[in-house]
């Protein structure tokens, strides 16, 4: 048998992780007939069909799966071992890609990003906002920043801030028609603004915890969301009340724009990690940015 077009591998491996041509191909820089070529080649060579096509998607076949795990990760290791190599020289250079949410990339990320940017001109981030969790390896990022819950045990986790609140607000008009809760079990009677997160697909449950008594209270109401700021927004405008990080409200809560409720319900619980695989070979750029994210208090 002929000896494999690289080429044609990295473009089989990219159609099959984006399963999408159009998708791949503005990865690559490349037209979808190209890649498209591409693929069809390395299939009539080695007489085995690698994807399954169809009008609205492409997924890989048996084979095609059997191949992308083969060199997939071979292929990962060599990009990452000639970025290391790249990064012997003196200025750290490179592009990471970070998948992160709304409030995170806000409050979190972009404050130390907008100093390393100035820092090392060299470096290039991409930055992903998304309401759901990605699969990073998956989705071909370096790294991921979520709330500090239980991660895979094949990733590392640093903390990179503090400690975060919950808070359930309304305006005082809201509640000057309906009694404010007094606990978690009164927001039956409430029109509340729920949180769907893509990667479940169901509706958030509002976490509640006091004196060791832990409640998840599944909400109604007229309004369902899949982001944080168009919940911030509706709360503002009477709609009802929203469940969203402390910070994030915490001055329209001052101003007196919105009334914060079941305050004593709503403890402190671990803040925002950023994880990547700990396989991962880390660029001098990755380290640096590590770095500068990790919280170290205060």
């Amino acid at each position: 048998m002929p000896r494999p077009n690289f080429n044609d591998l990295i473009a089989f491996r990219a159609v099959a992780q984006q399963r999408s041509f159009t998708r791949a191909a503005a990865q690559m820089g490349l037209s979808p007939s190209a890649l498209s070529h591409a693929v069809r080649g390395l299939e009539e060579r080695i007489g085995v069909r690698l994807l399954t096509r169809t009008t609205r998607s492409v997924s890989p076949t048996q084979a095609g799966e059997r191949l992308l795990a083969t060199v997939g990760p071979s292929f990962d290791e060599i990009e990452a071992e000639l970025a290391a190599i790249g990064e012997m020289r003196d200025t750290p250079a490179g592009t990471i890609r970070i998948t992160t949410g709304v409030h995170a990339a806000e409050t979190t990320l972009w404050p130390v990003l907008k100093r390393f940017l100035a820092d090392y001109p060299d470096v290039e981030v991409e930055v992903s906002v998304d309401a759901g969790l990605v699969d990073i390896a998956a989705n071909q990022f370096d790294a991921g920043i979520r709330m500090g819950e239980t991660l895979d045990q094949d990733m590392v986790a640093v903390p990179i801030g503090p400690d975060l609140r919950m808070a359930a607000v309304g305006t005082p008009s809201y509640f000057e028609r309906r009694p404010p809760p007094v606990t978690p079990d009164d927001l039956a009677v409430h029109n509340c603004i729920n949180l769907r997160f893509p990667t479940f697909g169901g509706l958030y449950a509002w976490e509640f915890e006091k004196a060791g008594r832990e409640l998840n209270v599944r909400v109604d109401g007229q309004l369902i969301v899949n982001e944080i700021a168009m919940a911030r927004q509706a709360a503002l405008d009477g709609a009802g009340i929203a469940y969203l990080p402390e910070d994030y409200v915490a001055e329209d809560v001052s101003d007196g724009q919105l009334r914060r409720v079941l305050e004593d319900w709503c403890p402190p619980f671990s803040g925002y990690h950023l994880y990547y695989p700990s396989r991962r070979q880390q660029s001098q750029a990755f380290s640096l940015l590590v770095d500068a994210l990790r919280y170290r208090g205060g």
